[in-house]
């Protein structure tokens, strides 16, 4: 992975300003790529990028040009499949100039325009400019893996990796979207194409933008996940069928994702997902010891070091532990918000964001990590809640008006994702001040675009949740602000087997008994590791582990989390009400008071990373 960023500026020629305004933006992108940093001013255009050197180390640099220079590109990620693209591409007579992975970006583009990205296998994001018909062509990867963020101003277009790129660009403004804040406050986090900041967007995965001379911007979309109408059955198919394609789909993922010049390893938290990972890199390279990374709680009610240990050892690697006290949690909790750049309502952050700098220390650019089978395989307890209520043993008593809302979000009367959105506003609203209540209709999140309802409309219920949670919590959260932003602010590029384009494809076509059988959930995915992994892993419940939130931070009476939550900034900052700010705090300052995550929620930790984001890049 990389940094890239640039602008176009539609009404004069780029300058030498320019050239230390784009130089300028580079630097704050220097985590996302250490090794070499280069920029370049042509026409109008000011292209910047970081390396983070991975595949062609010798002669990979960007900007990249097809033959004639008539294309320009700088791009953030990895194409997996680009060994196939790139021969198929030399026996049509393309020359390439260089080694590395993200040439075949520009050759595919020569060839079918815009329509080859569906081509590409990969985590990328990519700026590419055409010189022949002045147009600058942006996309995001499938699963929106790597982000892209971009405005204009005036006769600008501006783009970059990360926001804090974007904002120094010096006709860049800084204002809070109050929208985002929403958003955050109700769902578990940021939702493309909204920030935390006003007309600064994010790229939705799946999407491409095409910028043309004029500055006009058309954004496409040319990926989503699509579920098939209807329940979904076997279709006489047996499990078998079902078991060994998804097998061969996985193995073959990993296969894709070890393809790097450098050395690689995966993270190992004891869990089924990342021990499937650990075995089949063990099936495919036999014979060297590989690398694992784990974090270990110093409680052991959240240790899960006995199962990472058995892993690693039947998998051959030496597992490099990260001991995780949770004074870390204060120490680092204000990086993990300035790398998100924005709000978060958990303080996993940070262990996230330890774990990587550990796999930094020892070496190693390249991480595998287990995201993307909780969403695809039923892997949460809300599709046993949902299976439970279609078979009337859980009520789920509703209101009329939270009805509709729900018609209005979902496409469906009946479907509860979460919680009572209606009962919500009532808490959120007591938590805001009464100039955002003033507001509340315009920036209530529920009142703008959330999901493409006709996405969902006439869905199998498993299927809809999958969608659902894909799109509100696996892309911008887990795989964004969770995954890319804590890896790469230690300069590791972190890879998703799970989110393979071809098996997330195959996915959407196993029957939904296959994913949760009876209650069982991630049936498929178990009776998959059954072939290859110790029994003792698969066999193991499920293990949530909720790392310690506000009511811990505040206990600890930690000075800069006094100052945010102080009752004379809540006042001025003007964002929420001090008075319930207050009566909260001095609740969850009592000896052994508790929040039972995730069923509970922990209004406070939003507050204080808010008022760590407004310190970091408002005021």
């Amino acid at each position: 992975m990389c940094g890239i960023c640039g602008f176009i500026k539609f009404d004069q020629r780029a300058s030498g300003e320019d050239k230390m305004i784009v130089d300028k933006m580079n630097e704050k992108l220097i985590h996302r790529g250490p090794d070499a940093q280069d920029s370049l001013i042509f026409e109008n255009v000011a292209l910047g990028f970081s390396r983070l050197s991975i595949i062609g180390l010798e002669n990979g640099m960007q900007p990249l040009y097809n033959e004639d220079e008539s294309l320009v590109l700088i791009c953030n990620g990895e194409i997996f499949n680009y060994i196939e693209l790139r021969e198929q591409l030399k026996s049509r007579g393309h020359t390439f100039k260089t080694s590395s992975d993200v040439e075949v970006i520009l050759h595919l583009y020569e060839e079918k325009g815009t329509s080859f990205l569906n081509d590409l296998n990969g985590q990328f994001a990519f700026a590419l400019y055409d010189k022949r018909r002045k147009v600058l062509i942006c996309a995001r990867d499938q699963m929106g893996i790597v982000p892209f963020f971009y405005t204009k101003v005036g006769q600008t277009f501006i783009f970059g990796s990360e926001i804090k790129a974007i904002l120094e660009h010096p006709l860049v403004q800084r204002e809070v979207d109050l929208v985002g804040l929403d958003q955050v406050m109700t769902f578990a986090g940021l939702i493309s194409p909204r920030t935390m900041f006003k007309n600064i967007n994010s790229l939705e995965n799946g999407h491409y933008i095409e910028v043309d001379d004029n500055g006009e911007i058309s954004k496409h979309e040319y990926w989503d996940l699509i579920y098939p109408e209807g329940e979904m059955k076997m279709n006489g198919k047996p499990e078998t069928y079902y078991v060994d394609k998804l097998e061969e789909l996985f193995e073959n993922s990993i296969k894709l994702r070890l393809r790097a010049d450098v050395p690689s390893g995966f993270y190992l938290s004891g869990g089924l997902d990342s021990s499937m990972i650990a075995m089949k890199v063990n099936k495919l390279v036999p014979d060297v010891e590989k690398e694992a990374f784990s974090i270990d709680f110093i409680d052991s009610q959240h240790s899960e070091s006995i199962y990472q240990k058995l892993i690693a050892k039947e998998s051959n690697s030496r597992l490099n532990q990260k001991t995780f006290f949770y004074e870390d949690i204060s120490e680092r909790l204000q990086l993990s918000v300035y790398h998100s750049e924005c709000p978060i309502k958990e303080t996993y952050n940070t262990a996230s964001l330890a774990l990587s700098e550990k796999v930094r220390s020892n070496g190693i650019k390249v991480i595998q990590s287990g995201e993307g089978a909780d969403e695809f395989f039923a892997g949460y307890v809300g599709y046993r809640f949902d299976k439970m209520r279609q078979m009337n043993f859980v009520q789920n008593e509703s209101s009329p008006e939270e009805e509709k809302l729900r018609y209005d979000l979902w496409g469906d009367e009946s479907f509860f994702y979460e919680r009572n959105f209606l009962d919500y506003d009532i808490t959120k609203r007591s938590l805001y001040s009464a100039a955002l209540n003033e507001s509340f209709d315009e920036i209530n999140c529920l009142n703008h675009h959330v999901i493409n309802k006709d996405r969902v409309k006439n869905r199998d219920i498993l299927n809809k949740r999958a969608y659902i949670d894909y799109k509100i919590r696996l892309v911008d959260h887990l795989v964004s602000d969770h995954g890319d932003r804590m890896a790469l602010a230690n300069s590791v590029e972190a890879r998703y087997p799970f989110l393979d384009k071809e098996l997330i494809a195959f996915s959407t076509q196993v029957p939904s008994e296959l994913k949760l059988n009876d209650f069982t959930e991630k049936y498929i995915l178990k009776t998959m590791a059954r072939r290859f992994m110790p029994k003792e892993v698969f066999e193991r419940e499920k293990f949530h582990f909720i790392a310690p939130g506000s009511p811990y931070l505040l206990q600890k009476n930690i000075e800069y989390i006094n100052d945010v939550l102080s009752y004379d900034t809540i006042k001025r900052q003007g964002y929420f009400n001090a008075d319930e700010i207050e009566k909260l705090k001095n609740t969850y300052k009592q000896e052994g008071f508790t929040i039972n995550a995730p069923y509970e929620t922990d209004l406070l930790i939003t507050v204080i990373t808010f008022g760590i984001l407004l310190e970091q890049f408002f005021e």
